[in-house]
């Protein structure tokens, strides 16, 4: 087993805590647990071999984060000197959720990911319901390859593929004649839109990281519509334009994808998607719109493996 684990739980920063942890418990049929920390009882929902954490902005284990999205991953670990170790950082350790142990790694480490060391979390196994797992952690990035290193090479998880999205504009010219007829055509493709992404197995999901192809592509962002490639470009490039490079969203596993943002509409919540559509390695996804979830951006997953 990797030293410095796999995938505890991702922390997430809602501006309506409330509402958050009632669709994961309530609507999406979580496990959940309140574990003690230095700023109150924090809610974390079991998916999976994983976790959801739900923090209020502001709360010491967020640095006083005030705004809402997904904000660190932590991975459990067996032994967290030697984690520490093989993560080349000798800071002391803290004290996490539950009262664990825990380290936060430099994010000069970590490709700008936040990410924290802890001592395993003692929590229920999820059982039944609509989800199966944590599907991957999106990442807005700026180089690939520099989380790859960080992530596969320095810490020494595996990658679990890479691939371009590309969204290319076809122009047809048609020359009509009298006599000769219709001839058609087709001009040499022109890229509109475009992201590098690699993905890295972190436990029993993956890490998404996200790069802009062309920055000479800006891309189109239509807030709370079904995203495009071109539109996916324009967000992962703003995102980083205005907060860095970091964690982007949360995608969750679901055997019916459809099935699921039914039953989410018919209790009210907003969707951005009302059924799947095409998605990364052979998926259907389908968005929840982030005020279901005080700002933090969620998607379904469905797809084989």
């Amino acid at each position: 087993m990797n030293p410095v684990g796999e995938l505890a739980y991702v922390g997430l920063v809602s501006s309506d805590p409330v509402a958050a942890c009632a669709v994961f418990e309530r609507h999406l049929a979580l496990p959940r647990k309140d574990l003690d920390s230095a700023g109150g009882a924090v809610a974390v929902f079991s998916i999976g071999r994983g976790a959801l954490a739900v923090f209020p902005p502001g709360h010491p284990l967020v640095g006083d984060e005030a705004k809402p999205g997904v904000h660190h991953i932590a991975l459990g670990v067996d032994d967290l000197a030697r984690a520490g170790e093989v993560a080349g950082t000798a800071v002391a350790p803290g004290r996490g959720l539950g009262g664990r142990r825990s380290i936060a790694l430099p994010r000069d480490a970590t490709a700008g990911v936040r990410t924290l060391l802890t001592e395993k979390l003692a929590l229920t196994a999820q059982s039944g319901g609509p989800l199966e797992r944590i599907d991957h952690v999106g990442i807005a990035s700026t180089d690939v390859r520099e989380d790859e290193a960080a992530f596969a090479g320095r810490l020494g998880f595996e990658v679990e593929s890479r691939q371009t999205d590309m969204e290319v504009i076809t122009a047809v010219e048609s020359f009509t004649s009298d006599k000769y007829g219709v001839v058609y055509h087709a001009r040499k493709p022109e890229p509109v839109g475009g992201l590098r992404v690699c993905f890295v197995t972190v436990g029993d999901c993956e890490l998404e990281f996200l790069a802009n192809f062309d920055p000479r592509q800006g891309g189109d962002v239509e807030h709370g519509r079904s995203g495009t490639t071109r539109q996916d470009q324009g967000a992962i490039a703003r995102f980083v334009a205005s907060r860095g490079r970091g964690l982007h969203h949360i995608a969750l596993k679901t055997p019916d994808i459809d099935g699921t943002l039914a039953a989410l509409a018919g209790a009210g919540l907003p969707l951005i998607d009302a059924k799947g559509r095409p998605g990364s390695r052979r998926a259907l996804i389908g968005f929840l719109h982030p005020r279901a979830l005080g700002g933090v951006l969620l998607h379904l997953v469905q797809r084989p493996g």
